[in-house]
């Protein structure tokens, strides 16, 4: 790890988990001049069912607050509840509305922990942000500051972070990357941390419950209405309960009497149906991404490029072809069909072990 040189101060976002407490443990034994720093992102964290696991309640804050007395650090925590509910909620809810499936980690990755902080953090004094994120930064040999996978396959999260930019991987700290879980939570266990054996929280931290259809009624004041099922023909062959309890590929919960399993294809909100079909239906080879941020180039080209790409942060990485389509726009055709990739998931692009960059689905082909 680089060494604390002058006046090299960082602020670590520490959730009160055990990898960012860690990642506060490694920064200050390697020198450099550390802040803790909680964010308070939204209203009612402390309002979770028993046994969910959410981030940034008062339990989160008091164990942040712990391990930075037992570091000897400052430790801050920031209300940035209005640019999460804009950035982050607001988009989530737009895009269920719109038929889609985001990511709101991706979101909040890219609009609220590696800008807003950034941007507070330098306000304080300090030079880098650091997470307990597992993923690697390093400097290219043109100069290029490069994202790569962490060295622990099972937890690499450089696919949630395909959105940074030059300027915030240049100040932006990952103690984590060349290390496993089982070796955090030792680390965790031999300094002391009351959180060493802390569960990870859930992906979408604002909706613990899991149910994503009601927190979205819950957040426009606005059922919605339920409609016709549809299937490849145009026929109605069942009745949905709101458009936005249906994702492609689901198969639970379509009531539907059939002599073969059916999955939905499609979320049509401007008609209010949800298309469905057999298994075949959902595979495809082409899709097409746009909102494009690109780390390893400026830009792809419309030459096409062989790479690695990855539809979920769960899959591994498979052989493509890529190339843009115009100025925001990027086609990637996979060597084998994948299953079922549906509008506004994150489309993100490799070459070996080095993010090039990515985007968000659009349509397949």
């Amino acid at each position: 790890m680089e060494q604390a040189t002058g006046a090299r101060r960082a602020a670590v976002a520490m959730s009160g988990g055990v990898d960012s407490s860690v990642a506060a443990l490694l920064l200050a034994q390697a020198g450099w001049a550390c802040t803790g720093v909680t964010l308070r992102l939204y209203a009612g964290a402390d309002a979770a069912p028993d046994g969910a696991r959410t981030c940034c309640s008062l339990e989160d804050v008091e164990d942040a607050r712990a391990v930075a007395r037992r570091l000897g650090i400052r430790h801050y925590t920031f209300n940035f509840t209005e640019a999460f509910e804009r950035d982050v909620i607001g988009r989530f809810v737009q895009g269920y509305l719109a038929g889609e499936t985001p990511n709101p980690c991706i979101d909040c990755n890219k609009h609220i922990k590696f800008s807003a902080l950034l941007r507070r953090a330098q306000l304080m004094g300090c030079t880098h942000v650091a997470t307990g994120h597992y993923a690697r930064i390093v400097r290219g040999a043109n100069g290029r500051m490069l994202l790569q996978t962490g060295l622990d396959a099972g937890k690499d999260q450089s696919y949630m972070l395909y959105g940074m930019t030059q300027r915030e991987l240049a100040h932006t700290l990952f103690p984590l990357g060349a290390l496993t879980k089982a070796e955090v939570r030792a680390l965790a266990l031999e300094n002391g941390f009351g959180n060493a054996r802390k569960r990870d929280s859930q992906d979408i931290c604002f909706v613990p419950d899991g149910d994503y259809a009601a927190f979205v009624e819950r957040h426009t004041g606005c059922p919605c209405p339920p409609g016709d099922i549809l299937d490849e023909a145009g026929r109605v062959v069942g009745r949905h309960r709101g458009y936005i309890r249906y994702t492609v590929g689901q198969r639970r919960g379509l009531g539907i009497a059939a002599p073969q399993p059916l999955y939905v294809r499609g979320v049509c909100p401007a008609r209010n149906t949800v298309t469905v079909a057999g298994a075949g239906a959902l595979y495809t080879d082409t899709v097409d991404a746009r909102e494009l941020n690109w780390i390893a180039c400026d830009a792809l080209g419309e030459r096409p490029v062989r790479l690695l790409a990855k539809l979920r942060y769960r899959q591994p990485a498979r052989r493509a072809t890529a190339w843009q389509t115009g100025p925001d726009t990027l086609r990637v055709r996979f060597d084998e069909p994948q299953r079922a990739p549906a509008p506004g998931q994150a489309l993100v692009l490799y070459d070996g072990g080095t993010v090039v960059g990515g985007g968000v689905l659009f349509s397949t082909v």
